[in-house]
């Protein structure tokens, strides 16, 4: 019995002691906890490996902050998940936003930034897209241009002379590459962002005056398969399907940004955005922007816009919400933040305090087109939410011949409706 009970008095000896250890513990772990952890979801692949680097940066200057980055795009770029990550609370605590009618849409989550130092220095009508009520929700990203882009030296060797300013000039192009073996075009339609966004904008864009055929559309007023543009562009999809690589619906970013950077392709319908990736696989490669032509009228604008502000968001806990407006201020006020910008991740900056050098072509022509006032709008900030989306996949479904042109008109009114209404 004794025996039984200093059994039992060491054990209660060694839990006493177990305890004290474990008192100990949370002091240390709470220490810890006091970290804060910075969840950023970024849009743009081609700054994946960039935009991680910064982080490092950034964290080596700030010990007591971790930063988490998930990069999504392309295809993945749908904001679904985004939305179900904000509702169930586990949102990060940065993403993006494009702005007007995606701003009204997703209002709830996003902090008022306006009293930021960052404000001030924005360029003159940048922050319009992100401002409600007085008040200003996101950090504008960067500028950016996009058009067709074609490799000098492949239009040289064709005897192309003149970029091409109306689609019976493309076409004519496309067939001088063509007889020389040259692929025209590198269509990467599996985005279905390149199609239902960037190729059917130019249908907004050309209107004469784009905000109200939208508001037109909203109420009713005008119908898209009664709007000869919409013909247009749709005309100027099959010149790229008739001279360009084989299997566009499977042929993704990466993919075309290859064919181009290689040199098995002379154009692509692309943005300044891409330069990086150009200057990574071809850093040798004379390039140059071209407008996007779609029928008879000549033109020389690129579209050129605000793609992105980064907002916080409002739900995170207020310490999370401090250190982002840091982090923030710090990428496009400190001098590495702002060298990562303009020489990492090759963005036009929309800032003053920022200097644009050595930016490479695409900027440089996208700038010279800005300060110019030569250019078109990038309308689809103002889309019913979710329309985009169902262009883009209409536009899939006819590349690959299950629509046919009456029927994709058809699905874009079709699709401009339902999210109309939806919002109503």
């Amino acid at each position: 019995m004794k025996k039984h009970y200093v059994t039992i008095g060491m054990i209660a000896i060694l839990l006493a002691g177990c305890q004290k250890e474990s008192d100990s513990k949370p002091q240390k772990e709470e220490k810890i906890e006091k970290k804060v952890v910075l969840d950023i979801r970024n849009p743009k692949v081609e700054i994946a490996s960039e935009f991680e680097e910064l982080a490092k940066v950034y964290e080596k200057e700030n010990p007591e902050i971790d930063i988490r980055i998930r990069t999504v795009g392309g295809a993945a770029d749908d904001y679904s998940d985004l939305k179900a990550e904000l509702a169930s609370g586990k949102g990060p605590d940065i993403f993006t936003n494009t702005g007007y009618g995606n701003a009204e849409t997703w209002r709830p989550y996003l902090e008022d930034l306006s009293k930021e130092r960052w404000v001030q220095e924005a360029y003159p009508g940048t922050l319009n897209a992100i401002k409600m009520d007085g008040n200003l929700y996101g950090m504008p990203m960067n500028l950016e241009g996009y058009g067709f882009i074609y490799n000098k030296q492949l239009f040289q060797r064709a005897g192309v002379e003149q970029v091409p300013e109306t689609l019976p000039e493309l076409k004519n192009a496309a067939v001088k590459l063509e007889q020389k073996g040259i692929t025209p075009f590198a269509t990467g339609y599996y985005e279905d962002w390149k199609l239902g966004v960037h190729l059917l904008n130019v249908a907004f864009a050309r209107q004469k005056d784009p905000d109200n055929f939208i508001k037109k559309l909203n109420a009713g007023e005008e119908q898209i398969p009664d709007n000869p543009l919409f013909q247009d562009v749709i005309d100027l999809l099959d010149v790229t399907l008739k001279y360009g690589n084989a299997d566009p619906l499977t042929t993704d970013y990466n993919m075309e940004v290859d064919l181009f950077a290689k040199g098995k392709a002379a154009m692509i319908l692309q943005g300044n955005w891409i330069q990086p990736m150009i200057d990574e696989r071809a850093p040798d490669l004379d390039v140059a922007f071209m407008p996007i032509p779609i029928n008879d009228e000549p033109t020389d604008q690129l579209v050129v816009s605000v793609p992105n502000y980064w907002v916080v968001n409002k739900e995170a806990d207020a310490r999370d919400k401090k250190e982002a407006k840091r982090f923030l201020n710090w990428m496009v006020s400190s001098k590495k933040g702002q060298t990562f910008i303009t020489e990492r991740f090759k963005f036009i900056p929309v800032f003053k305090n920022i200097k644009t050098d050595n930016l490479g072509p695409l900027a440089k022509e996208t700038i010279a087109a800005y300060e110019k006032g030569n250019t078109m709008d990038a309308n689809w900030s103002g889309f019913p939410a979710g329309v985009k989306e169902e262009f883009g996949s209409a536009m899939q479904m006819y590349v690959g011949k299950q629509l046919t042109r009456q029927q994709l008109l058809r699905e874009f009114q079709l699709s401009w409706d339902r999210a109309r209404k939806a919002q109503e």
